[in-house]
């Protein structure tokens, strides 16, 4: 591996003061700071020489620690379907399987609730967290981009609601908004500069990920099932709430649901042609990406019937 302006040859053990260990030696690091070395120390062996004013990455992808958490990220911006977005979309179906094959075991009302408060701290801690890095991170929070009004921003507030009151009328809602939007989300997230392994990128899939799992645990792990009525019952909802954020939208001058304007980055939306008429067509792919999330349900009780 390459470091930009770092040499280092081991062993590290007390070569430098105050702290003769590892852990000061990677804050310093960290901290863009030099390292005093020991004068004491005995000499006859060689022991690491370092300058820490900066860690850059280099053409082989070493990673540029200082920039997990910098709110106008450098490098590359994120790209769809590359090789860490498949690799992060793998990762949450994987813990979906999980979730069905040990659906059993989620039935015992310690693991129940266990996994359903993990998940509702989960939800709520990188939802808080990633607001505060927003908020002080160079007071880039705005109302105009980063309230929770999209609709999978929505669901990641409303998601540990309906863990903690074990609502069915909220998971009728949430199965078909919640579950759909963060699906929407997870395969074409709008992330501009911000790629793996930014803060912003892993909070974002933790979070609408979370949201997924939260759905798919209600469903394992209680007798609520989905119903045909809910979906047209969740699509006037959403509607009722798209005409409330475009009002919002007119006074803040923003574009929460999209219905201003097409995001900045590669959507669906490019295919679904010019505003207003992409509008329809996001209604149309709304209800049927939720006859979608029902028709496991209604060819179970297809098979059921006599």
């Amino acid at each position: 591996m390459k470091y930009s302006g770092l040499n280092v040859r081991f062993p590290l053990r007390s070569r430098f003061l105050p702290q003769n260990n590892v852990s000061y030696v990677l804050q310093k690091i960290i901290k863009g700071q030099s390292i005093r070395p020991n004068p004491l120390y005995r000499s006859g062996t060689i022991y690491p020489k370092l300058n820490c004013s900066s860690i850059n990455s280099s053409d082989n992808g070493v990673i540029q620690m200082q920039n997990f958490f910098e709110v106008n990220a450098k490098g590359d911006p994120f790209r769809l379907f590359s090789g860490e977005h498949l690799i992060t979309i793998s990762i949450i179906v994987v813990l979906c399987v999980l979730m069905f094959v040990f659906r059993k075991q989620l039935q015992e009302q310690r693991k129940k609730q266990i996994l359903r408060f993990s998940l509702v701290f989960l939800l709520y801690g990188t939802y808080a967290l990633s607001h505060l890095w927003l908020l002080f991170g160079k007071n880039t929070w705005s109302l105009k981009t980063h309230l929770p009004l999209h609709l999978s921003d929505l669901a990641v507030i409303l998601a540990p609601l309906m863990l903690l009151t074990n609502s069915e009328k909220l998971f009728q809602f949430m199965y078909y908004a919640g579950l759909a939007s963060s699906i929407q989300a997870i395969l074409t997230p709008d992330l501009g500069q911000y790629t793996f392994p930014h803060i912003r990128y892993i909070g974002f899939f933790v979070l609408h990920g979370g949201v997924a799992l939260a759905c798919l645990f209600m469903l394992v792990s209680t007798t609520y099932r989905p119903n045909h009525r809910s979906i047209w019952v969740t699509v006037l909802i959403i509607n009722l709430y798209a005409a409330c954020v475009f009002f919002i939208n007119k006074w803040l001058g923003s574009n929460y649901l999209y219905i201003m304007k097409k995001p900045g980055n590669d959507s669906p939306l490019d295919y679904l042609g010019p505003w207003p008429w992409y509008l329809l067509s996001m209604e149309f792919l709304m209800i049927v990406s939720f006859y979608l999330l029902y028709s496991p349900f209604w060819l179970k009780r297809k098979t059921e019937l006599p």
